[in-house]
């Protein structure tokens, strides 16, 4: 277990020397966060849910911008999938560890990393904002608390599903095909790509037992207070079974790639 975590801090710190990209990070989330606060303004100053007001979809977008590395779907580790195909796998499958946790690790290290590098710079700048734009304070402690929660856990869902579509790969040699299918279904059903209280009722109940709003949509909506806190806990509840789920297909999938893995390379 210490040798995961030595992984895990070392791979952090690797992680937070990307200061460039992280400047250049920043300003896309700045633009991105600043035009869809003008258009959704506009969309409301027509049309409004009773259910979700414009302070909530504040929060709900500033939210998203400020952790967007941390829920982003296609997030990868492209040195993974360098080692797939050159063959470098070999050399990870001698080391006297778990590959699948080994690789998890990798990835949800340079997810945080990511994120600590980019998150409190956007979170300052929309306090700062204008009312009607500005993102405001959560409901409560409680929503504060669980909001936390959700969002780490949501971490380890996205993880898992990325994880699965890294596995697969061992079969395809590729993960531009599958990932690109996942991810655009992942982006529009967690919420990344359009808040989910403003898709159709039908698709948000087809989406409710599924995982993929559990990545960030559930946090966002948690701290904005326009879900109640009964469905809050069981939604957490859910993002447990799922984070099990989705890691026991991602192991079972490994073990069976590995057990009939073609290296490549020489």
């Amino acid at each position: 277990m210490r040798a995961y975590y030595s992984y895990f801090k070392s791979e952090l710190m690797v992680g937070l020397q990307y200061r460039t990209a992280a400047l250049a990070g920043l300003s896309t989330q700045f633009f991105w966060g600043i035009i869809l606060s003008f258009i959704y303004t506009a969309f409301y100053s027509h049309a409004s849910l009773a259910n979700f007001s414009i302070n909530q979809l504040m929060c709900y977008v500033w939210l998203n911008q400020a952790f967007f590395s941390l829920v982003y779907p296609s997030l990868n580790d492209g040195q993974i999938m360098s080692q797939i195909k050159n063959g470098g796998v070999a050399y990870e499958l001698c080391r006297p560890y778990d590959l699948y946790w080994w690789w998890y690790l990798k990835m949800l290290s340079k997810r945080y990393a990511s994120c600590m590098l980019r998150c409190l710079p956007v979170l300052i700048f929309a306090v700062l904002l204008p009312v009607g734009y500005k993102l405001v304070a959560p409901v409560s402690i409680i929503s504060l608390l669980l909001f936390i929660i959700s969002l780490f856990l949501g971490t380890l869902v996205i993880t898992g599903i990325n994880m699965i579509i890294q596995s697969i790969s061992f079969f395809t040699n590729e993960d531009k095909g599958i990932g690109s299918i996942f991810y655009t279904f992942m982006a529009l059903l967690s919420g990344i790509a359009i808040p989910l209280p403003l898709l159709p009722d039908i698709l948000n109940t087809i989406n409710y037992l599924l995982p993929f709003r559990l990545i960030s949509d559930l946090a966002y909506q948690t701290y904005s207070g326009s879900m109640v806190l009964s469905n809050v806990l069981i939604s957490i509840f859910m993002q447990i079974i799922w984070i099990f789920i989705l890691i026991l297909i991602g192991k079972l999938i490994m073990k069976k790639v590995l057990t009939k893995a073609s290296i490549q390379g020489g």
